[in-house]
């Protein structure tokens, strides 16, 4: 398994409030960019599987929007994040 509970709580920890901290969108959505350059590297190797491009663009758009909530509510955090994930605009 490539997401262990180990590597979540590392992300939680660097990007939430603390490590037990799930459901800040900082946290969600470096969840999710963890996933996205997992499955990116999957579908380099393996152009064909066209479930995983589907589930890929379903999260880019769960990020994305994240990542808009994020930019209405409070657009610093929103650049903190970017700049930390290295997300393009």
């Amino acid at each position: 398994m490539y997401l262990t509970a180990e590597k979540k709580e590392e992300l939680f920890s660097q990007y939430g409030k603390s490590n037990k901290d799930t459901g800040s969108a900082e946290s969600q959505i470096s969840l999710f960019s963890y996933r996205i350059n997992h499955l990116t590297e999957h579908l380099k190797k393996n152009h064909k599987d066209f479930a995983t491009q589907r589930a890929l663009i379903k999260l880019v758009g769960k990020r994305r929007a994240l990542l808009d909530y994020l930019k209405r509510k409070d657009i610093e955090r929103y650049r903190s994040i970017i700049k930390a994930l290295n997300i393009r605009k």
